[in-house]
């Protein structure tokens, strides 16, 4: 049942204390960087100042901005011929954020991983295939030493090529799968050109789903089209990648590894932290990374501390899934919103299929919306009623949701552009001096 009991089930007394004794190790560690070095000499930083992990909010935040700005050796606190691998962003609109790990970060990212897997019900008599994308991007590495860690059969099948996917699994009994939620819509779209059912000609049982924000919704629509579990995974790559918090078997939010991160939810306007059970931002700080360790971190994904102990006996708190971005929130006629917001109501509705696209622009100097969703191929029957209804019913329920009115757009399935990587699912047009 667990991975490594002796840490998974830590009392929380002695999980703080541990967490304490890391994290003053972490300051005396990250002290060794130029930007750490700066910012602790300005604010009177020192790691014996920490007497409880709670006095962690002390410090200084750092941003996705200090990353981008201190490119590339600015973070290291090794030797350049210390680290022996690095991860970062695309970098298309300037520096991207570059993370190093030594030997030893490795070897703690992958047990993490393999943590995680077992504690979702990954074991090592699986064939498990990981469906992302290799290379810079954490999420292909990151699970294939992870997987290999806990004793699975690997398949490194990469992103995209549906029916070589397909053809994988039924060759060598694929039994779990990792990708993002929203291929997984896709490909059972391929399953049914081929006449194949995934429940009956293949031996799928789990899915290890993250990489994107998903609702609910879509985790049960993705159950039910192939009748296997799916877990929710959270990870970024600033903090390793895959492997801080996953859900456990009872699927009830992601317990977060605090043997190896210290978890704040913050008011991202304010900057205070809020209680558990209240929703703002989370902010990450790294307690066992050597290379490139990071202090409070803000991550802008939106999430809350579940309260409650979970019945599996771990003792490390959960995360709700995570709600969208202090970051990508539209503010459309004085409303914010985030587009977690209309995934939630468009899974309700048994029409609609596996994609859409909200379209915001300024039209004649109002911002409008528009929603662009595939609806399930039996609808389009040149019946153009029941689509007039579905429409106005969809407007009407995301209204009741978000406060505004939207111009629901429905089209074929498949009619929209479709990624290899993580969905799309906003295009902004309006131009910024215009935006409100």
């Amino acid at each position: 049942m667990y991975w490594e009991p002796e840490i998974e089930q830590l009392p929380s007394t002695r999980l703080q204390q541990l967490q304490l004794e890391r994290l003053r190790k972490t300051i005396d560690r990250a002290g060794r960087s130029p930007f750490y070095r700066q910012q602790f000499a300005a604010a009177g930083v020192a790691s014996g100042k920490l007497q409880h992990i709670d006095d962690i909010r002390s410090l200084p935040f750092t941003t996705k901005d200090d990353l981008r700005n201190h490119f590339p050796y600015g973070f290291l606190t090794v030797p350049k011929d210390g680290p022996v691998r690095l991860h970062c962003s695309s970098g298309t609109t300037g520096n991207p954020t570059v993370i190093f790990h030594d030997q030893h970060d490795l070897a703690s990212w992958a047990n993490l991983v393999a943590r995680s897997l077992y504690c979702a019900g990954v074991r090592p008599t699986d064939v498990f295939q990981n469906i992302c994308g290799y290379g810079l991007f954490t999420g292909g590495l990151g699970f294939q030493y992870g997987a290999e860690h806990l004793g699975a059969l690997v398949i490194p099948a990469a992103a995209g090529n549906s029916r070589r996917q397909i053809k994988l699994m039924q060759d060598f009994g694929t039994t779990a799968v990792h990708t993002i939620p929203s291929y997984l819509l896709r490909l059972h779209n391929v399953f049914t050109e081929l006449g194949l059912d995934p429940r009956r000609d293949t031996d799928l049982r789990m899915f290890v789903i993250g990489a994107e924000p998903h609702s609910e919704g879509q985790r049960r629509r993705i159950e039910e089209l192939f009748g296997v579990s799916a877990y929710n995974s959270y990870g970024l790559s600033e903090m390793n990648g895959p492997g801080v918090a996953f859900e456990c078997r009872e699927q009830n939010g992601l317990h977060i590894w605090e043997d190896c991160f210290v978890v704040e939810i913050i008011d991202p306007e304010t900057l205070q932290p809020l209680p558990d059970g209240e929703q703002g931002e989370l902010v990450l700080t790294t307690l066992d990374r050597q290379a490139m360790p990071l202090l409070r971190y803000r991550t802008r994904d939106l999430t809350r501390i579940l309260p409650e102990p979970c019945p599996c006996g771990r003792t490390h708190r959960r995360l709700d899934r995570i709600s969208g971005r202090s970051d990508d929130m539209l503010i459309l006629k004085g409303c914010n919103i985030f587009p977690m917001q209309i995934e939630k109501v468009l899974m309700r509705f048994a029409e609609v299929g596996s994609d859409y696209l909200i379209v915001v622009e300024n039209c004649n100097g109002s911002d409008e919306m528009q929603i662009q969703v595939e609806v399930q191929k039996e609808w389009f029957t040149g019946n153009m009623e029941a689509l007039e209804n579905l429409s106005r019913k969809i407007s009407h329920a995301v209204r009741d949701e978000i406060l505004v009115t939207p111009a629901i757009r429905l089209v074929e399935p498949g009619s929209l552009p479709k990624s290899e990587g993580k969905a799309v699912r906003v295009q902004d047009l309006r131009k910024p001096q215009e935006s409100v």
